[in-house]
């Protein structure tokens, strides 16, 4: 294992020695920092997504030891399915599955077409829901495990993003839910919510969002964006064993802009009018 890959932790080393994890969406930004920190404190980390580069290449760092890289396309069931085949004949169990994988754009909601909300939210909550679903039948049911689910700052509305707002909104439902019902087979389920996070993701935004968030660490309550490491150490956190009694919440990574502010300012308009009753 490349001394270089791995991220350097807060957390105890050999935290998760003899374990596997499985990282959806592993191969970039959060999902690549936590794949690392994983790996440096003992895992063996399965990091899956859509395209083979990255995930090969943080295979190649992490060395054969500590990685193996899947190419799966999470809105795909047999994929899905594949991806579990692989895992347990070569790894034997699953201990914990980060459902990080995602994916949206930037646009009005009248503006999106059919096609592009069903996109969003077939890999954002489908996606996330059979990947639970896989890994409870196949590797949880009988001895238990961890499932940790990426979501979003989407609290109070997320203009410009109303797909993925509802997507990321049905996941923490779905947290809550299986939550519950697995908790008989000694299955945590939690969830992260980082807010506008420093990370290679946000280079993929049209240039009025990226003039938008240049703008934003002023007007946020910490005054700067967050960064991958504090995100990682909450999922790390809800993997380890101190939360063996946190189940269904939602730990927000946020610095407080949750309860502060959107990301984007409304247009402005002229005043509604007013419902003055009888008269």
């Amino acid at each position: 294992m490349s001394g270089a890959a791995v991220t350097q932790s807060i957390f105890r080393a050999g935290l998760f020695e003899e374990q596997t994890i499985l990282v959806t969406g592993g191969g970039s930004g959060i999902g690549r920092w936590v794949a690392r920190e994983l790996a440096g404190l003992g895992a063996h980390v399965v990091v899956a997504g859509r395209k083979a580069e990255p995930l090969e290449e943080l295979s190649r760092e992490l060395g054969p030891r500590r990685a193996t890289a899947v190419v799966c396309n999470i809105r795909s069931e047999a994929q899905v399915e594949a991806l579990f085949d692989r895992i347990l004949t070569e790894r034997g169990a699953v201990h914990g599955l980060i459902n990080n994988a995602g994916g949206q754009f930037a646009a009005p909601a009248a503006s999106i077409e059919r096609k592009g909300f069903d996109a969003v939210i077939e890999t954002n909550l489908t996606g996330t829901w059979m990947m639970c679903r896989a890994a409870y039948r196949r590797a949880f049911e009988d001895r238990g495990g961890v499932i940790v689910n990426m979501l979003a700052d989407m609290f109070r509305g997320m203009p410009m993003m109303a797909h993925s707002g509802a997507a990321r909104a049905g996941v923490e439902n779905l947290t809550k839910t299986l939550a519950l019902e697995w908790a008989s087979s000694h299955v945590r389920v939690n969830a992260v919510a980082p807010g506008i996070i420093n990370s290679g993701g946000l280079k993929k935004y049209p240039a009025p969002v990226q003039a938008a968030l240049r703008e934003l660490p002023a007007e946020l309550p910490m005054a700067r964006l967050g960064t991958e490491a504090e995100v990682g150490a909450a999922v790390v956190f809800l993997l380890s064993e101190a939360a063996r009694y946190i189940t269904g919440v939602t730990l927000r990574v946020d610095g407080g802009s949750s309860l502060y502010r959107h990301a984007f300012t409304l247009p402005p308009g002229e005043p509604a009018p007013a419902y003055g009753g009888d008269e």
